[in-house]
């Protein structure tokens, strides 16, 4: 008779949390630690989305990046590329040490070109099940921005389309296609002037 393989024992939240730290993005998902592939590129358009970010969320709360973890309804720890926490959901207005319980209030996943298009679907059930408001799904090659407001309630946004904030960051606005550029200077405007390499030589004082 053929021996059964031993189940392999799933990880307990904690265990998830002490795993060694390789550089690459893992997500806690039904008991394994299951890799999130993330090239150059897609690091890149993540942290300009919280550079556009930060300014508008500051007196509403807090954005993080792909190693915040969020504890789901299904017991699964996700992390998206971006996520914004309401303040009220602080406590004492500071982030906490360890997950944070339920979805982000705005999730933001990049979609990569190998995008597990089913698995990003269980993702977005997750996020709305957990409490999420909204999920934008970011997709460079296209240059749109999926905004799922709930799993019915869908608007796809183009490249030449303006995005808000909506209610969660009512100041927010930006070109879709701004949100995912990756060239700076006259491409890119954050409402001043970007000063030259030459300028910045001539400013910069010594002595």
């Amino acid at each position: 008779m053929a021996e059964t393989a031993a189940a392999k024992p799933k990880l307990t939240e904690e265990e998830f949390l002490r795993l060694p730290d390789d550089g690459r993005k893992y997500e806690l998902v039904d008991g394994e630690a299951k890799e999130v592939p993330a090239g150059v590129e897609h690091d890149i358009i993540v942290v300009h989305i919280i550079v556009l970010l930060a300014p508008f969320v500051k007196n509403f709360g807090m954005p993080a990046a792909s190693s915040a973890g969020f504890q789901i309804v299904t017991g699964n720890i996700r992390s998206p590329d971006v996520s914004f926490v309401l303040r009220e959901r602080l406590p004492e207005d500071k982030p906490l040490k360890g997950f944070m319980d339920g979805a982000p209030d705005l999730a933001i996943e990049v979609v990569s070109p190998n995008e597990d298009w089913v698995e990003m679907g269980r993702k977005l059930g997750e996020y709305f099940m957990s409490g999420a408001k909204e999920v934008w799904l970011v997709d460079p090659d296209k240059v749109t921005v999926t905004v799922y407001k709930s799993l019915t309630d869908v608007q796809v946004f183009h490249a030449d389309d303006e995005i808000t904030g909506g209610d969660l960051l009512p100041n927010f606005r930006c070109k879709v296609a701004d949100l995912v550029a990756l060239e700076y200077g006259e491409k890119l405007s954050f409402g001043g002037e970007t000063p030259s390499p030459t300028r910045r030589n001539s400013e910069r004082s010594y002595g």
